[in-house]
């Protein structure tokens, strides 16, 4: 048998040393006739890239510095008025703290829980293959008929919550009670964030060497001993990347929601950093003030994606 393996290997090293030169040498670098070719490839997908971003983008710094007509006509250059005028107003920070609330807790739940429905599918416990496929189909539905489906469910006099309403009269009224419509966004933002988040976290489970939790088990260590000290260190990668994806696209998710559900209603109390640019800008009309707020939402998310990869990255553990 020894012998059988060692003229096999002579006859791949045979074939291969009669290939011509340039078959042997093939490298990804040889793929390409010329760097023209990855160019003409490449060129498609970075035009999209600058006219629907790094454009907007420009513009919206461009126009903060200006005083913008918004039917046309001259511009004049105010410097940092717009800035300014944004910064004084109350309705700016309380805009602001709604959405870092959002944020925060939004985010935190739409890891969290996908997290959970992870660890139950990897624990292989009744009816986790069926869920596994049942709970992705939720990515293909729009953030704008999530927020009319769940706008319908918790109507508190057709919804789910209607008949808690009856016994106990004023008790959820998302029109009228802004916490009560700030958890109805939170939780169409959490239901519509499961679908990816859990695709990724179980993916990173079922990456865990199964000697590594056999060993563990063997040597006495139970179901949640096994999570805490192995599952949840090795899949801080996946954490991560699911919280950053969440916690950035949170923002501008959250304006389809919005939009749908509340209007930034009752009172402002939904009204949200994103959707008050858009009320700004497509309502008021006044495009100096919307460019200004873009802006300083983009400086905004700047700072919080600094935070989450200059200090929460340090605590996650890449090697395994």
């Amino acid at each position: 048998m020894g012998g059988a393996s060692v003229r096999h290997a002579r006859w791949r090293v045979g074939r291969l040393a009669g290939l011509p030169d340039r078959v042997r040498s093939l490298t990804p670098s040889a793929l390409f006739s010329g760097p023209w070719t990855a160019a003409l490839l490449l060129a498609p997908f970075l035009i999209l890239i600058f006219v629907f971003f790094y454009l907007p983008v420009f513009n919206a710094f461009y126009w903060s510095f200006f005083l913008e007509p918004p039917f046309g006509g001259p511009k004049s250059f105010v410097g940092w008025d717009n800035f300014a005028r944004v910064l004084a107003d109350p309705s700016f920070w309380d805009s602001l703290g709604k959405t870092l609330i959002f944020m925060a807790v939004g985010s935190s739940m739409a890891v969290g829980v996908p997290l959970v429905l992870a660890l139950a599918a990897d624990r292989k416990i009744r009816l986790s293959g069926p869920a596994r496929n049942i709970l992705v189909w939720p990515k293909a539905v729009a953030g704008a008929s999530i927020g009319v489906v769940f706008n319908f469910i918790f109507n508190p006099f057709v919804g789910l919550l209607a008949p808690l309403n009856r016994l106990f009269p004023g008790l959820w009224n998302p029109g009228s009670d802004g916490v009560d419509a700030f958890i109805m966004l939170l939780v169409a933002h959490v239901w519509s964030g499961i679908p990816f988040n859990f695709v990724v976290l179980l993916a990173g489970l079922l990456a865990i060497p199964a000697p590594l939790m056999h060993a563990a088990a063997m040597d006495g260590a139970g179901p949640w001993r096994r999570i805490f000290d192995i599952q949840l260190p090795m899949l801080t990668p996946q954490i991560f990347l699911t919280l950053v994806l969440e916690f950035t696209d949170s923002v501008v998710s959250a304006f389809s929601l919005v939009d749908t559900m509340t209007k930034g209603g009752p009172g402002g109390a939904t009204s949200l950093l994103v959707y008050r640019i858009y009320v700004a800008g497509f309502v008021g009309f006044d495009l100096s003030s919307a460019a200004t707020q873009t802006v300083l939402l983009i400086i905004f998310m700047l700072i919080v994606s600094a935070f989450y990869f200059l200090y929460l990255e340090r605590r996650v553990q890449y090697e395994r």
